[in-house]
């Protein structure tokens, strides 16, 4: 092999060789599956932002309340 010159390597370039390695021996995730009919009994714990006063009605029941909002939604949608 002839001589090259040997060009000197920076922070930028070492960073850049290394990220392009890194990407070459990585894969990038499929998207999750899509999702499967919901199993009757199972609950998801989610975020919900609700009005205050509605929060107030349901909670104003006593405990149980996460419940009767839960059956208001099924209600709704036609469940």
């Amino acid at each position: 092999m002839p001589d090259q010159p040997r060009r000197p390597r920076t922070l930028n370039d070492a960073r850049t060789e290394a990220e392009a390695a890194f990407k070459k021996v990585t894969k990038k995730e499929a998207e999750a599956p899509p999702r499967t009919n919901a199993v009757p009994g199972v609950k998801e714990l989610v975020s919900l932002r609700i009005d205050q006063d509605v929060l107030e009605y349901f909670q104003g029941g006593g405990p149980g309340w996460q419940d009767r909002i839960n059956e208001a939604l099924r209600k709704a949608a036609g469940k």
